[in-house]
């Protein structure tokens, strides 16, 4: 079994548990949402966190190495795992929850489609905390008149509010 990152899926693995734990620690807690949905769990280094935020938590995990992986190190979320490409989910058919935060560290050749995706099924997803590169995050976050600003800026704050939280 391969466990490295590997290219084909833009992988780069969260290693700084404190940085997990940050990325787990902006998901505003409440009841607009009663389950978490994080995007690419990887080795669980931010799974782990999100184990203790008292919502059903459900992975989806493209690598069927990283399944595996997750399945032997991680067995109490072996149930919560759906081996899919997120991007190929029905969000609003996949889990048994009318709606959920979606969380992630992403990789960069899907980032942007990764949020297109989320927007789709906006009315499921009240918010989402994602680690991106930090272009990505700044043309997320743009403002009108920015050189950056451009389509996902607009369509990203025309159903949230977009906040950069911190660069790593």
């Amino acid at each position: 079994m391969h466990t490295k990152a590997k290219k084909s899926y833009g992988q780069h693995f969260l290693t700084n548990p404190g940085i997990a734990r940050r990325i787990a620690d902006a998901l505003i807690p409440g009841d607009d949402y009663s389950a978490i949905v994080e995007v690419g769990p990887g080795k669980g280094m931010l799974t782990q966190f999100l184990l203790d935020k008292g919502k059903r938590l459900f992975l989806v995990e493209a690598d069927a190495d990283m399944v595996v992986w997750m399945k032997d190190n991680m067995p109490e979320v072996s149930s919560a795992i759906l081996h899919q490409d997120f991007l190929k989910v029905r969000l609003d058919e996949a889990f048994q929850e009318d709606s959920f935060a979606l969380i992630g560290n992403f990789p960069y050749n899907i980032s942007s489609q990764i949020v297109f995706h989320m927007l789709k099924y906006r009315d499921h997803i009240p918010q989402m905390v994602g680690m991106f590169q930090k272009e990505m995050a700044q043309r997320i976050v743009a403002k009108e008149g920015s050189k950056i600003y451009g389509v996902i800026s607009v369509l990203t704050q025309a159903y949230y509010t977009a906040e950069y939280l911190f660069s790593v």
